[in-house]
């Protein structure tokens, strides 16, 4: 074995949600050494859960995270409507996709040019870029304030909403409030195509990988709250299957479990694959628009996944503008249905990625036991692997490079850690 050995160690990953780091150890073009580090302290969410009233888990599981609470509220009611055998469809099931169109907009919007267009261009953070490109800055941020705008007013507030329930929601809005969003929608959308084209102009790293990517898929639409889990390799399972092909593994290092598929390994989740495997679903504004940029799937390469994040804004521009057209009002805001005991499981596709939830309820509807798998911890092996598949050229870099190269590489995933954001400190290490 040839060659001097180089270790890149970063103790504090900039602009992701939360804390973790990152090390790297190459001799010559061998790999030695990769660690992706979630060290955030364990939140115990599962075991808050257990013993608390079924009603109460929506509002609970909300508090998971700020910037995708719709994400953990919807795959928690879903969970425990299918314990109860309770359907939601009609304009309830409507309303749940009109939300989930707030809570992509507003995420995706804040992590593509807040968090991620800075590696792009060179900047330590998008206030510096805002400086040479106060325009794009600005339409990002008018866009994100209108996927707030959407989430407080159907969810009350727009950070941890509180009018879901399990059967639909506490509170619906008349046809007049929904009308009155129609001229902010079409504003957003129009925004987020010359955004869209915006980031295609970046200069994307030549990387590709042979992916497993991983999402649901139903028939009739580009999917937010319901379909079958799906993947490019040939999986094609119910949610109900979710146990029998996705395993979680304790690693040592990292405070969030690792997540393969039995047999198979590591995958991905989140905007890139879901474009890959619901292409045919988009709208035919978001589709046009990823035509006359000259994006094509399947896309393997994960620095483009900024594109697909900003292609789901545009469709969700759309999608929004569909259920408001289309909206009647619902004789009640919720369904009837009754509590028993039963176990029940449910998905739903979060800003970054497949959200897995399984609830087991006793008869007066206390929750027996809670199982919680989100997207970053499904992301995190595959994280690991691009970054081993990178290290021996990108440790030829420069180590600045080569350091801002691997966090460039983690935030593809927008890794949500938790609600915090570190300035970078950085040690090298040389034999």
């Amino acid at each position: 074995m040839k060659g001097k050995v180089k270790a890149v160690k970063v103790d504090y990953l900039a602009r992701v949600e939360g804390e973790g780091s990152l090390y790297i150890k190459v001799k010559g073009s061998e790999v030695l050494d990769v660690k992706f580090k979630i060290f955030e302290a364990p939140r115990f969410f599962e075991a808050f859960l257990r013993g608390r009233k079924y009603h109460e888990v929506p509002d609970i599981t909300a508090r998971i995270c700020g910037i995708c609470p719709v994400a953990y509220q919807m795959s928690s009611v879903h969970a425990l409507e299918d314990a109860f055998g309770v359907k939601v469809d009609g304009p309830l099931r409507e309303l749940r996709r009109f939300f989930y169109c707030g809570e992509w907009i507003e995420s995706h919007a804040l992590h593509a040019f807040l968090l991620h267009a800075p590696d792009f261009l060179g900047y330590d953070d998008a206030i510096k870029m805002a400086k040479r490109y106060p325009d794009v800055v600005k339409k990002a941020l008018t866009v994100k304030k209108i996927g707030n705008d959407i989430m407080a007013r159907l969810g009350g507030r727009e950070i941890h909403p509180v009018s879901v329930c399990v059967g639909g929601f506490y509170k619906v809005p008349t046809k007049r409030q929904m009308e009155a969003m129609k001229e902010d929608l079409k504003k957003g959308m129009d925004l987020s195509v010359e955004l869209l084209k915006w980031v295609a102009d970046l200069k994307f790293p030549d990387f590709e990988q042979e992916y497993e990517f991983v999402s649901l898929r139903h028939p009739n639409e580009y999917p937010f709250n319901e379909g079958r889990i799906v993947s490019n390799k040939g999986l094609d399972i119910a949610i109900s299957e979710y146990e029998d092909n996705f395993v979680e593994e304790h690693v040592p290092y990292t405070n969030a479990l690792h997540s393969y598929i039995k047999g198979r390994g590591s995958y991905m989740v989140g905007p890139l694959a879901r474009i890959n495997l619901n292409y045919d679903k988009l709208w035919d504004l978001t589709k046009d628009t990823l035509k006359s940029i000259g994006f094509k799937v399947p896309c393997n390469n994960p620095f483009k996944s900024i594109i697909a994040r900003c292609a789901e804004i545009t469709y969700s521009f759309e999608e929004a503008l569909r259920i408001v057209d289309e909206y009647r009002e619902p004789s009640a805001p919720m369904v009837d249905y009754e509590v028993k005991a039963g176990k029940g499981c449910g998905c739903t596709e979060a800003p970054r990625g497949s959200l897995y939830h399984r609830y087991e309820v006793a008869a007066d509807g206390a929750i027996l036991s809670a199982k919680i798998v989100p997207p970053t911890s499904q992301n995190q092996k595959r994280i690991e692997d691009d970054l081993r598949a990178m290290a021996p050229s990108v440790m030829k870099l420069p180590h600045d490079k080569a350091v801002w190269r691997f966090e460039q590489a983690i935030r593809n995933y927008d890794p949500c850690l938790s609600c915090a954001t570190h300035f970078l400190r950085l040690e090298i290490e040389r034999s």
